[in-house]
């Protein structure tokens, strides 16, 4: 059974070989092909080169294209800070958004000017001509909302929602009319699936009822872009209390990769029952975990996720967010090594 068969097995809620995994191996890629992290987000060729060598020397069972949170802001001319050994961010001392009047001069983009963004195209189109049925390729996207906060600055977004939410709304709706045509662009490239990051919709950041009028509306738009592409939409938020009601209803995904239980559900296991019949759970290790405690207590993590989430399939261990890009290999080969031994299933 490749990898392909096995999420696909599991995706259907029946219990494939042994259950699914990957640590969510992203910039920590860049040292498998001798890059800093300057290069390998910026040339599609190493980057994807990283990706590759990731699903060659570890048994994964997916490939998530997360380069940074800063991909998109590119499109709008977002100055950019690139360490050589960190992921890039936003100059917050320069931001496209500088005052609240000027949410109402943001404008649809053209992605196709945005180098970081047809870049991302093109890792795509070459992890998808490598890895085409036998490994998921997933296709990673800010949603509306976090790339707004990456022109503007989280918090002063977040201030700003509560001044003048026409103008914030305003603003991104520009954003996701960029957005639906580079979606249609990435689910072109063959990629199975988009996941978009919907980082806001948590207990820990926003109301619900205020995320679903915000930015509910707008994954809704682009849900509907990427299904009619032919491709599965998949949802990441490692928020905590994150909001899966309003998010499944507006999305429809096939599955949610997440760090802590939604804000209706008490634990991992209740999430499984509430939850886990209608998509794919993807968790939940806390990544942070790969650099300090000890081996035995990541163990136990691991171990526990499948304990609480397994059963019957719909399930995928990994990392609720990225592995850390600091951290070494050794963990994430022992969560696969988990998966293949204390994740099997007894038929």
């Amino acid at each position: 059974m490749n990898s392909m068969e096995r999420v696909a097995m599991a995706m259907r809620h029946e219990e494939p070989d042994r259950v699914p995994v990957y640590p969510i191996l992203a910039g920590v890629t860049r040292k498998l092909v001798g890059a800093d992290y300057r290069t390998w987000s910026q040339d599609a060729e190493t980057c994807a080169a990283g990706f590759l060598k990731s699903a060659e020397q570890f048994d994964i069972d997916c490939v998530v294209t997360l380069i940074d949170l800063s991909v998109e802001c590119d499109a709008w001319g977002q100055k950019l800070i690139f360490p050589q050994n960190e992921a890039a961010h936003p100059d917050y001392s320069d931001c496209v958004i500088k005052e609240i009047e000027d949410y109402g001069s943001l404008k649809k983009a053209d992605w196709r000017a945005s180098d970081r963004m047809r870049m991302h195209q093109e890792v795509c189109r070459r992890l998808v001509a490598k890895l085409k049925g036998e490994k998921p390729v997933v296709a990673f996207v800010f949603g509306p909302l976090g790339v707004l906060s990456m022109l503007r600055g989280q918090q002063e977004m977040y201030m700003d929602l509560y001044d003048d939410p026409d103008a914030v709304r305003h603003a991104a709706r520009q954003v996701n009319e960029t957005l639906k045509e580079y979606v249609a662009a990435l689910c072109d490239t063959g990629v199975d699936a988009v996941m978009f990051d919907t980082l806001f919709a948590s207990g820990s950041i926003m109301r619900k009822d205020m995320w679903d009028e915000m930015e509910g509306v707008l994954l809704e738009e682009l849900a509907a872009v990427v299904h009619s592409r032919g491709c599965q939409v998949m949802l990441h938020n490692c928020g905590q209390r994150p909001y899966f009601d309003v998010q499944i209803r507006r999305a429809a995904p096939c599955a949610f990769s997440f760090l802590y239980p939604p804000d209706d559900c008490a634990s991992f296991a209740q999430c499984k029952e509430k939850y886990g019949k209608d998509m794919m759970l993807i968790g939940c290790v806390t990544p942070a975990n790969a650099v300090i405690g000890t081996d035995e207590e990541w163990d136990r993590q691991c171990m526990d996720q499948i304990d609480a989430m397994a059963a019957g399939g719909g399930f995928m261990l990994a990392t609720g967010c990225e592995y850390p890009a600091s951290a070494a290999f050794d963990r994430a080969r022992r969560m696969i090594d988990i998966a293949k031994t204390h994740g099997r299933y007894r038929k």
